[in-house]
Order: structure tokens, then C-alpha cells, then sequence
């Protein structure tokens, strides 16, 4: 996905230049280049092929799978990043050599890429339940981070005495090093075992604890010492109960998978029924193994 965006520019250069002819785009002294001279040299390159090959996926999935519904999702997730970034969005944009409109054409193609991706990979049982063995629900906890397990212990001997929320509240004032919680207590996002966000030792042992318990031996992470409590744990409950969350783990992690995402890809280019114009181009989609029709016309 990263490569479609980084060469959207140059996809669109090749393509405006293919068939424009021989006018010149730059002269010199003893000579010129023209349109056609660069188009050959940029379909010969491994690069330009790859661009090519990036573009007429494009055009296939959105083909296949583009509907108002994703268009309608597009804008939906434009907007949020719009209003979360505020006046920085444009700058934020600029320092991924992005503008508005190739963002909005990156979030379709991830949008219509998972549509291909479910319309061609179905889920099944045994899928969830390889998943459901490491699935945890979305929890929410408080913790008191500290710099030496003696602090830690230190704030676990206090719980042990009181083990209520007002007191939590101002230990995590009064002990936790984390700036950006502890004045509301030390308390954390909801999270569930797909976060990427936490260290897997805290979300380990945040895990097994139930509502209202708390880590009774410091919790060590590469940025301290940890003490942990649950605010609420609804407990895993039963497989059937959790379906779509593993489903849509299950199509995350197929999505990551090159492997599954290649089959899906060859799948959308023979549907596509691809005609190759250039004949030194006829070979482009064989990676994916497919044969597309070459035109008899000259490469010009």
C-alpha cells in the first residue's frame, strides 16, 4: 500500500506521457527530448513497470469494488483526519509528499483493497477460533508508573490498605513519573490483545486481573516500574459473543499477510481481463501469473 502512494506522482506522469507523441519537452544544444524518448526510458526502468503495474490494479479494483458506500467512507475518515490535525493538516500532508487528493485516493485504495480482500478470503470457524485463543475484550485500567520496583512496592503496601479508586487517584498523583495521566488517576485508553500501542508485559498482567484488583508484585517495563488496576473487565466471555471483533482481526492480519494479499491481488487483475497495448510491456502482470492480452499494434 505504502509503494501505491509513494509512486502516484510518477503513475501519473507515465501515463499522461504514454501516446503523447513526439513533442518536445526539453531542447539543448546538438539535440531535444521528446515525449516519446522519455516514455521509453521510463517503461524500460524496473521502476516504471512496477508503476504501471501498481496503476492498472488501481483501476481494477476501483472498477470491481468502488461504490457510493466507499466513496461515503472516504470522506468520512478525509474529514476526521481533517479536523484532528486542524491547521497543521496541510503541513502534516506535505511532509509525507502527499496533497489532499492523492490522501483521499490512498484511503480508497486501502478502503476497496479490504473489499476485495473479504470478497475473495471468506473467514471461517477454525480461523476464530485460532484467534479467540489469544483474544482478550477491551478493558480499562489505571496505573502508577515510578522509575525503582521499591516505589512500586511502596504504592502496592498503600493499596493493600485502601484499595479504592479515591486512593488510587492520588497515589498516581502523588507517586506515577507518566505526565500525561496521572492527574486523572493514571487511567489509560480502552484497549484489547490486538493494541500495538502498549508493552506486551503490562497488557500481560493487566489482563489477568479482574475489576477492582491491582498487580500485587511491580509490573516492569522498558520505561519503569508498573502498578496496575482493572476499572473494567468484562471477563472473555463466550467465542460466538465476539465474532465480528475476530473477524475483523482475522482481515487485519490477512491484509499484513503478502502471502494471502498476492493470491487476492491475481484474483482482481484476471477479472480485470487486462489488454496490454505496448508489446514490450505485455509481460507486466506476469508476477502475478497472469497473461493479458497483448495488442498487435506497434509499441509506439
Amino acid at each position: 500500500m505504502k509503494k501505491w502512494l509513494l509512486a502516484a506522482a510518477s503513475l501519473l506522469m507515465v501515463v499522461s506521457l504514454a501516446g503523447c507523441g513526439s513533442k518536445t519537452i526539453a531542447s539543448l544544444k546538438g539535440g531535444k527530448i521528446t515525449q516519446d524518448e522519455y516514455y521509453k526510458e521510463i517503461k524500460e526502468t524496473s521502476a516504471g513497470k512496477q508503476q504501471l503495474q501498481q496503476m492498472i490494479l488501481q483501476k481494477a479494483l476501483e472498477n470491481q469494488y468502488g461504490s457510493k458506500a466507499i466513496d461515503k467512507r472516504v470522506k468520512k475518515t478525509y474529514d476526521g483526519y481533517k479536523k484532528q490535525y486542524g491547521s497543521s493538516f496541510n503541513s502534516v500532508l506535505a511532509q509525507s509528499s502527499m496533497t489532499p487528493t492523492s490522501f483521499k485516493n490512498s484511503i480508497k485504495t486501502q478502503y476497496l483493497t479490504q473489499a476485495a480482500l473479504k470478497d475473495n478470503k471468506k473467514v471461517t470457524n477454525a480461523d476464530l477460533k485460532k484467534q479467540w485463543k489469544s483474544y482478550e475484550p477491551k478493558v480499562q485500567v489505571q496505573h502508577i508508573l515510578v522509575e525503582k520496583k521499591e516505589t512500586a512496592q511502596e504504592v502496592i503496601d498503600a493499596l493493600a490498605k485502601d484499595n479504592s479508586t479515591k486512593n488510587f487517584n492520588e497515589l498516581a498523583k502523588k507517586y506515577s513519573t507518566d505526565t500525561g495521566t496521572k492527574k486523572d488517576g493514571g487511567k489509560l485508553p480502552v484497549f484489547d490483545s490486538t493494541d500495538t500501542s502498549l508493552d506486551s508485559t503490562f497488557k500481560t498482567a493487566a489482563f489477568k486481573l479482574k475489576t477492582n484488583e491491582y498487580t500485587t508484585t511491580p509490573v516492569k517495563t522498558t520505561y519503569g516500574y508498573h502498578v496496575i488496576r482493572m476499572i473494567k473487565n468484562p471477563g472473555k466471555g463466550k467465542m460466538a459473543d465476539h465474532k465480528k471483533e475476530l473477524t475483523d482481526i482475522v482481515y487485519a492480519s490477512w491484509l499484513k499477510d503478502q502471502t494471502v494479499m498476492n493470491k487476492v491481488i491475481t484474483k482482481v487483475l484476471k477479472n480485470a481481463n487486462v489488454s496490454i497495448k505496448d508489446k514490450d510491456l505485455s509481460d507486466i502482470l506476469s508476477s502475478y501469473g497472469v497473461n493479458s492480452k497483448a495488442s498487435k499494434s506497434s509499441s509506439k
